[in-house]
């Protein structure tokens, strides 16, 4: 794994450098005329509670772009990645991020998957104008930051939909609570949109309750969920807190299903929830089981590079760096500006995940999956639930593909 460790410039001196941004200190214009290799940095919990993420998505990211360098790079010029650790925190993401404007200058931020961390980050990249894209942050909030900032993935506001439709007319549900974790942008955004939706789908939130990241102990809270005779529990958390709650909810005699978010995907969920997860259900980018053969392809080399099979985090990543990667090419130079109008402009663009075109605040319009968690933790795909908008929002135009 090749992963930079952070410097240890102090937080000062470091936001100081990216105050009054210049052509050498990440000014996004950095690499615009330049020859060699072009530097594209990458923040990511590598360590910490959500270490699974930054690891997938460093994969991720690490198979495209030694790919693409088999191929001779962009516009003649071979990429290198430099990826920092964050540990989890958003104070760290912020720092990683000024570093890598500052110091090592790169023409592109790659991060983060939580979206609180993003939300440290962004603003880092928008004052410097350097182009941001974030594999997986869905929260609707962070490329509201600014023009600069992108995401590969789809929002909350849809997630929360595509589990709300998929509550009341797949599941045929309701009544639904919800637990959230109030510390976490991803998770109180997500159950807000899904009890909008739901209850304007005509299903009732029988109890709400939260808890905050970090906590083991959601026996209270169950407690009162359990009073209110749910169908379902709705549970937009991080893995490791939705394992614990699995376990508390089967032995506090809760039997319906727990329902979720992509914050659910890590090979560690069915390690902490084991069994207690069997028949729940959770929104995701794509399924390993998809029989598309970009998808099988895919998985056949993420595999062989690894020896593992790549889950969502892994999916987005690589198909950031290839939504990426093909701005770079269509863009007339490779300054901050250029590649952000490349980005903006993003139609059709063919990804392991699906079809990705930005609309007008740099969010793809692409459909979404639900899976099943069956017996051993095995991921079923269940179902593909498109945009609403999506027939009047993708054009016509030719599909762009990965290199």
């Amino acid at each position: 794994m090749r992963i930079a460790a952070l410097a240890r410039l102090p937080l000062v001196a470091l936001l100081a450098l990216t105050a009054c941004p210049s052509k050498d200190q990440g000014s996004g214009l950095v690499g615009a005329d330049a020859k060699g290799e072009i530097v594209i940095g990458h923040v990511a919990s590598t360590t910490g509670n959500e270490a699974t993420f930054g690891i997938s998505s460093d994969r991720g990211f690490h198979l495209f772009f030694d790919e693409l360098n088999a191929k001779g790079g962009i516009k003649g010029r071979k990429i290198r990645l430099v990826t920092l650790d964050d540990q989890g925190k958003p104070e760290e993401a912020a720092t990683a991020a000024t570093r890598l404007i500052a110091s090592d200058h790169v023409s592109v931020l790659l991060g983060e998957v939580a979206s609180t961390r993003s939300l440290f980050m962004a603003p880092k990249a928008q004052m410097a104008k350097v182009p941001m894209v974030t594999p997986s942050s869905t929260n609707e909030k962070v490329t509201a930051v600014g023009d600069y900032i992108f995401r590969a993935c789809f929002i909350d506001p849809f997630q929360g939909y595509v589990m709300a439709k998929f509550a009341r007319e797949n599941l045929k549900l309701n009544k639904v609570a919800i637990l959230r974790d109030v510390r976490n942008d991803y998770s109180v955004g997500l159950a807000k949109v899904f009890q909008e939706e739901f209850t304007k789908m005509g299903g009732t939130i029988a109890g709400n309750e939260s808890f905050s990241q970090g906590d083991v102990d959601f026996k209270a809270q169950l407690t009162n969920i359990k009073a209110q005779n749910p169908e379902a529990i709705f549970e937009p958390g991080y893995y490791t807190e939705t394992g614990l709650i699995a376990r508390q909810a089967r032995e506090a005699g809760i039997t319906v299903p727990l329902l979720g978010g992509d914050g659910w995907d890590s090979e560690k969920l069915y390690e902490i929830g084991g069994a207690a997860l069997e028949g729940a259900y959770f929104s995701n980018h794509y399924s390993v089981d998809d029989p598309s053969p970009r998808v099988q392809d895919f998985a056949k080399r993420y595999k062989a590079a690894y020896n593992i099979l790549p889950d969502s985090l892994g999916a987005q990543a690589y198909d950031a760096a290839g939504m990426l990667a093909d701005a770079m090419n269509r863009a007339t130079d490779l300054s901050g500006p250029a590649i952000r109008d490349a980005l903006a402009a993003t139609k059709n663009f063919q990804g392991v995940t699906g079809s990705i075109t930005m609309e007008e605040h740099r969010n793809p319009v692409k459909p979404a999956v639900v899976l099943k968690i069956a017996k051993g933790g095995k991921y079923e795909f269940v179902t593909r639930i498109e945009p609403p908008s999506a027939v009047a929002a993708v054009p016509t135009t030719p599909s762009q593909k990965q290199p």
